[in-house]
């Protein structure tokens, strides 16, 4: 058996603010194989993008260790790109230079970049619109030109944090399905945090469900249902029920933290 892709090991996170510090992260332990598709669930609060952006490197863990293809995260590196929910895109630039940034970055050759780009449209159905702006994109399309440029990349790691959450529901499903499509061909390994449970079970291999802060693993379950994936059948709604009571039990320890909190005050 090959070596998981990821691995994160006894890591810890913790903010210090003024009076008090703030544990984020407890004693968390991944290991993922390569081309999994993993879905981080949990109500607000509960650490899933905090975990995200440890493994980019963004924020490192406080304690514990956290590899990428056995290599210690301790920065951003190529081999793990990130979409963020808010497209993080230059305005100043059309969708084709967008997407070509990267490349034109790691000093590629001018007819590679535009070979790649060409690909990256087409796949993304924005060939039409290579030379729009993203003003003039619609939140779905912004989305889809931040996801072409990650790939672009091609890093075999895509971090993404709740990219369709701004969404209507509609351009939702359709870029579940485009995502779902991209990751069957191009094998990725992605971790992908979310706050919706149909979500969650539509896209995952496996779903890990976060504690309200601290931040601990408290289910890691694998998705055992076919492709595509019908949220209308009895066996998705009978996970999803399931899920629903694991998350209700955070959103309500929460809550009555917060009413113990007031009481204090």
């Amino acid at each position: 058996m090959s070596a998981p892709h990821i691995v994160v090991k006894h890591v810890n996170k913790i903010f210090s603010t003024p009076g008090r510090d703030v544990i984020a992260l407890k004693d968390i332990n991944l290991e993922i194989p390569r081309g999994q598709f993993v879905c981080l669930l949990g109500p607000s609060g509960c650490g899933k993008s905090t975990l995200l952006n440890a493994v980019a490197g963004f924020a490192p863990p406080s304690s514990g260790t956290i590899t990428a293809d056995g290599q210690v995260v301790t920065g951003p590196g190529p081999e793990r790109g990130m979409v963020f929910q808010e497209y993080a895109l230059f305005p100043w630039m059309t969708v084709e230079d967008n997407v070509a940034f990267g490349l034109e970055i790691k000093g590629q050759p001018k007819a590679q970049i535009r070979a790649t780009v060409d690909k990256l449209l087409k796949m993304l159905s924005l060939a039409d619109f290579r030379a729009r702006y993203p003003k003039d994109l619609s939140g779905g399309m912004r989305q889809r030109v931040a996801i072409a440029r990650v790939l672009a990349l091609d890093s075999p790691i895509m971090l993404m944090d709740e990219p369709f959450g701004a969404l209507d529901a509609l351009t939702r499903r359709n870029l579940q399905d485009e995502l779902l499509r991209i990751w069957s061909e191009l094998k990725k390994t992605i971790i992908f945090v979310t706050h919706s449970i149909e979500e969650a079970i539509y896209l995952a291999d496996r779903i890990v469900v976060m504690t309200y802060r601290p931040g601990t693993i408290k289910r890691d379950l694998l998705v055992d249902l076919p492709r595509l994936r019908d949220p209308a059948s009895a066996e998705f709604n009978a996970l999803k029920r399931e899920l629903g009571q694991l998350v209700m039990e955070e959103q309500q320890r929460h809550h009555n933290d917060e009413l113990r909190l007031a009481a204090v005050d």
